[in-house]
């Protein structure tokens, strides 16, 4: 048998070595790859609707708000109705004109919506007629008797006059007239002071006989003296020929 040199049982050994950590190095076990799980999806936005039924009412009137909603968790309506659940309904009487807004809250953010109701303004309230004073009622409502040419008799249309202004001294029986007696300019001054006290009586009768009491009626007598009209003709002559009243002092 040959002898082995040293050197060569040296590179021997080595070779083995390293066939032999080769070897143990494919046999040992690969390490296995780490799966990362995908990220949850983020929360859905909430949704909300509002609707109102009617949206025009006349004040003092009422409507109904209702809503629906996905996704939240807090829900509000403003102005003054407040906090309320993901679906509903409530009703509202605003007095002026009101935007109503619903804000819906959850874990993925907000979301909001609005409703107009309008309130019908009331119709203005009618012109206020001033009530009149018991002196423009006296110059409306009282009528004046008008006579013939030199007569102190009344006549159709004086009395129908005088019937009318016996109805109001009824209506207001505090209220107390004086009668004047009026002429026109013919005829003396004497002569017609005592024509127009005679027409004062004649008027001042004829309201007695209509229930009025006499003490309520005083009578005097202008004659010509104070004339209504100033011109020279039957139509100006007629104005000046009457019975009229004025409130007793």
């Amino acid at each position: 048998m040959k002898k082995v040199s040293g050197p060569l049982v040296r590179v021997g050994l080595i070779s083995a070595c390293l066939i032999a950590a080769v070897v143990a190095g494919c046999n040992r076990p690969r390490p296995q790859a780490t799966t990362t799980a995908p990220p949850p999806p983020p929360p859905a936005r909430p949704t909300v609707t509002l609707q109102a039924n009617p949206t025009s009412l006349d004040k003092g009137g009422s409507s109904t708000l209702s809503w629906s909603s996905t996704n939240a968790t807090q829900l509000t309506i403003s102005p003054e109705v407040g906090a309320v659940a993901p679906e509903g309904s409530t009703k509202v009487t605003p007095s002026d004109s009101t935007t109503y807004t619903i804000t819906a809250s959850g874990p993925g953010g907000s979301a909001d919506a609005s409703v107009r109701v309008t309130v019908a303004a009331p119709p203005p309230p009618p012109p206020s007629t001033p009530t009149p004073t018991w002196q423009e009622l006296f110059d409306k409502e009282v009528r004046d008797a008008y006579f013939d040419l030199d007569k102190a008799d009344l006549r159709s249309d004086a009395r129908e006059a005088l019937t009318k202004t016996a109805e109001f001294l009824r209506n207001y029986p505090q209220a107390k007239v004086t009668v004047e007696g009026h002429c026109d300019e013919r005829g003396s001054t004497e002569y017609n002071i005592t024509l127009g006290d005679r027409r004062a009586s004649a008027v001042k009768q004829f309201l007695v006989s209509q229930g009025i009491a006499a003490d309520r009626i005083n009578t005097v007598s202008y004659g010509k003296e104070k004339p209504f009209c100033t011109e020279s003709n039957e139509s100006c002559w007629q104005q000046n020929r009457r019975g009229h009243f004025i409130p007793a002092r």
